[in-house]
């Protein structure tokens, strides 16, 4: 679909690039000639990510272990990326969800969400514009949002409410910092199965089949998106042939959210026993994480 040389010369930082959307976005950017940083809180999940996708592709990744819910830790970490050379790009993708009765939350689960998907794309954002400016650089910021910007959504409220504040930096940041040679834009993607978000956001067994939205009878297109489709549409928003994008958020969901606003209504079925079994799910893939690491 792209020219082999279309982001040669280009230094990206992907946030949680280690897995899921993450790592498949910067597999599409290091096949088209970008040089990728990886950052996120698993070092060894980012070591074997960069093993992997340098041996599949032959491109330059590096790594950062970082949490980006601290701002003292990402400005350390974006002075050391900065001492090799400036970024090109940063694509907010680190982010953290899972489904629950909002009743349910205490404020430390609200905070686990905002503080990675609010607080830290904020931080990570501001950290690489103000050293544009300094330096007088344009700049690139991506950010991966849901389709709840525009509607919001039950049973995952932290979320809703930070991914629409992400939207709303993206669009006013677009203002600000247009004029200074950096664009911001968004994606918002539909469904696309992860294993890590699938096992907090649809836990197996948790409901049945045939309910309304489990599977893909919502969708227009009738299926979930394919990693590649969002690889491709990322890939594009990096290129400098598309440069006069800025202050948008793309959808790329099969139509879902036209049809049904792409949330978590649905989930208003379910009975106390089913909310039980899930919250132990989600604590199971909790507890799988920190074992991970370490």
């Amino acid at each position: 679909m792209f020219k082999e040389d279309l982001l040669k010369g280009k230094r990206i930082l992907v946030t949680g690039g280690g897995t899921g959307l993450g790592k498949t976005m910067t597999r599409g950017f290091l096949e088209v000639g970008a040089e990728v940083i990886i950052c996120g809180r698993r070092k060894s999940v980012l070591d074997e990510t960069a093993a992997e996708l340098n041996e599949e592709t032959g491109g330059k990744i590096s790594t950062f272990h970082v949490d980006i819910r601290s701002p003292d830790a990402i400005e350390e970490m974006v002075d050391e990326i900065w001492l090799s050379g400036p970024l090109d790009s940063l694509v907010n993708n680190a982010a953290g969800n899972f489904i629950s009765r909002t009743e349910d939350l205490s404020s430390r689960a609200f905070d686990a969400i905002a503080n990675i998907v609010f607080h830290g794309t904020f931080y990570m954002t501001n950290a690489c514009g103000k050293r544009w400016i300094a330096e007088g650089r344009s700049g690139n910021v991506l950010s991966i949002v849901t389709t709840w910007i525009w509607n919001g959504s039950a049973y995952v409220v932290p979320s809703a409410m930070s991914k629409a504040g992400v939207k709303a930096m993206t669009q006013g940041l677009a203002v600000e910092w247009g004029p200074k040679g950096i664009r911001l834009n968004a994606i918002a993607p539909g469904p696309f199965p992860t294993e890590g978000a699938w096992a907090r956001l649809r836990p197996k067994g948790s409901y049945g089949d045939t309910l309304p939205g489990k599977g893909t009878d919502k969708i227009p297109l009738r299926r979930t998106g394919e990693h590649s489709e969002l690889a491709n549409l990322a890939t594009f928003m990096m290129a400098d042939e598309c440069t006069y994008i800025n202050g948008e958020v793309i959808a790329i969901d099969g139509g879902q959210w036209l049809n049904s606003a792409g949330n978590y209504g649905e989930l208003g079925q379910l009975t106390d026993e089913d909310w039980v079994g899930i919250r132990g799910q989600i604590e199971t893939a909790n507890e799988k994480d920190k074992k991970k690491r370490g």
